[in-house]
């Protein structure tokens, strides 16, 4: 049974539309526990200092992952593999030894000193955080889980060797695993162990997450080994490689964690507020722009590598228009439905009104950017196949800089100026209800993630070239497709509210489920009637994977 089960998860994908609906499928499951995790949290807790403390335990490890664990990284490790196992496999293996034993040396020279420095951290990171309790839990919480950075790190370079050999489907459920070990925290070991058995659900998903791709690592021989090379020059060429993207994504992360730090000095529960729309809006990024960039990532590296920049850049137009045809309905489903959707997934036990209302008005500000958020991740990852790490560097500390300086100058206004927190409250219909202030935070997100992909874009036509006007037909289908589907949903949303008793989860559930039906398949039909493109390919997707039936992954207007 066992070797069965591995067999299956060990089969190779060529295809991009199949790696990325594979990859999409099991993010949705993946997706789905967490849900699941948020709404344990949610019943449990609702928005309070616990699942303040919970979240904000989470972001100095996440740091030290990016910082230590940027040289493991897939983005970074994946074009030398692809170039080391093309010399020979023994070159592969040693060059993950090498790259195993300085990350290991690295990330545990950080999170020692940080073991100990770890009181001093929490009071300038989350200066809101002042109770003496909530202090000592989220410093226990924060040291457990520097464990996290160490096991992730050993995890990526696992991931990189999948994807190298196209094994996407093990690299697909090891988020599904770790979700599970957080689920198993919160539902089974926090009512024994309290707040330390949240923590300890962490680092089983974490564990977990490694397990389930060490038999595939063990078989192929790549089981890491310490090892100390005479020529170091390999490394360091990963090192030089690997550093603008840790500044990269250690600004990203800093950006998050200036947000979080400001969050902890507004109303009790805002870091919470925060974390949960985050959550929620990031299901459909990770369906769709995680998925099609993991997918065409081993693709384009390889197309690079060869010279092939026809390839490369077909490559790189499929996955932004299959982005922005999946991504632009979603985010209008997503604003239309939002408080249905909030209240139908976390809306239980602790999680009362005021506090769905706060995230339903937060989750439609981060979700402005979805598209954004997902064209982000595939260019940033065109830029690193092609061996450009500055451009992104470059361009998330404009971004970086931007969503701090919004956060600042809008914190400030709704402060301040009376005709602005009145509009935005007025706007998601908050008004009157007690911590608005959280609201200012996702909106200076979307904002600089609008300014990066827009940067992004710019340079890559520059450098690369400009995308076909085909694409951009495309693009306008998918929007136009979005706008009649989200008014069709609103209308929906009205009739059926007529049909269901709204006082209670189940009718509030069944209101949106209906509408969003009725949206959805508004746009398959205007999308049908345009004569879509990426609806055809979809759908020549689907029938080559489970069908069987022989088609091209590249429709003839690409291959011109």
């Amino acid at each position: 049974m066992f070797k069965r089960i591995l067999f299956f998860l060990s089969k190779k994908i060529t295809g991009l539309h199949q790696a990325a609906y594979i990859i999409g499928f099991f993010t949705l499951l993946s997706q789905v526990l967490g849900l699941v995790r948020d709404r344990l949290l949610a019943y449990t807790f609702g928005a309070n200092t616990t699942v303040d403390i919970y979240y904000a335990a989470f972001r100095v490890p996440d740091l030290i992952l990016v910082v230590a664990g940027s040289i493991v990284s897939i983005s970074v490790l994946v074009p030398f593999l692809t170039k080391k196992i093309a010399q020979s496999k023994e070159v592969a293996e040693e060059f993950i030894d090498v790259v195993f034993t300085i990350f290991f040396i690295s990330v545990v020279a950080i999170c020692i000193p940080l073991y100990f420095l770890m009181p001093s951290l929490i009071q300038v990171v989350f200066p809101g955080i002042t109770d003496a309790t909530a202090q000592t839990d989220l410093i226990f919480l924060a040291r457990l889980f520097l464990l996290s950075p160490v096991l992730l790190g050993l995890s990526n370079i696992f991931a990189s060797i999948i994807q190298v050999y196209r094994r996407f489907l093990i690299y697909a459920i090891s988020p599904l695993l770790y979700n599970l070990g957080i689920i198993i925290g919160i539902a089974a070991l926090y009512p024994y162990f309290g707040i330390t058995g949240l923590g300890l659900g962490v680092i089983l998903g974490v564990a977990m997450h490694v397990g389930i791709q060490l038999p595939f690592i063990i078989k192929q021989g790549f089981a890491p080994r310490w090892f100390f090379p005479k020529d170091r020059s390999e490394i360091w060429k990963v090192v030089r490689n690997s550093l603008p993207r840790t500044f990269t994504l250690s600004i990203n992360k800093l950006a998050m964690l200036f947000l979080i730090s400001l969050a902890s000095l507004l109303a009790p529960g805002s870091i919470a507020i925060f974390n949960y729309a985050w959550n929620l809006q990031s299901v459909p990024m990770a369906l769709v722009g995680a998925s099609y960039s993991l997918a065409a990532f081993p693709v384009l590296s390889q197309l690079f590598s060869d010279g092939d920049m026809k390839g490369f850049m077909r490559q790189v137009q499929t996955a932004i228009r299959h982005v922005v045809f999946w991504s632009l309905p979603i985010l209008s489903l997503f604003i239309v439905l939002r408080a249905q959707i909030v209240r139908t997934i976390l809306g239980a036990g602790e999680f009362g009104w005021i506090a769905t209302r706060l995230t339903a008005a937060s989750l439609s500000l981060f979700v402005i950017s979805v598209v954004a958020q997902s064209l982000v991740l595939v260019l940033v990852r065109a830029y690193y196949a092609a061996d450009d790490t500055m451009t992104p560097l470059i361009t998330s500390v404009i971004g970086g800089t931007t969503i701090l300086g919004a956060a600042y100058g809008l914190m400030a206004a709704f402060q301040n100026i009376p005709v602005f927190r009145f509009f935005l409250e007025n706007l998601l219909r908050v008004r009157g209800i007690e911590g608005t202030g959280v609201l200012v935070l996702p909106l200076a997100y979307s904002f600089g993630m609008l300014i990066m992909v827009a940067i992004l874009w710019y340079v890559f036509q520059d450098k690369f070239g400009r995308f076909p006007l085909s694409m951009y037909r495309s693009l306008w289908q998918a929007a136009g497709a979005a706008v009649v589907g989200g008014f069709v949903a609103y209308g929906g949303l009205l009739f059926f509210g007529n049909w269901f008793d709204l006082t209670g989860g189940l009718g509030i559930f069944l209101q949106g489920l209906s509408a969003g039906i009725v949206g959805i398949a508004t746009m398959l039909l205007t999308l049908w009637l345009m004569d879509n493109k990426e609806l055809h390919e979809m759908w020549q997707a689907v029938r080559e994977r489970y069908w069987h039936v022989s088609v091209e992954s590249i429709g003839p207007a690409e291959q011109q």
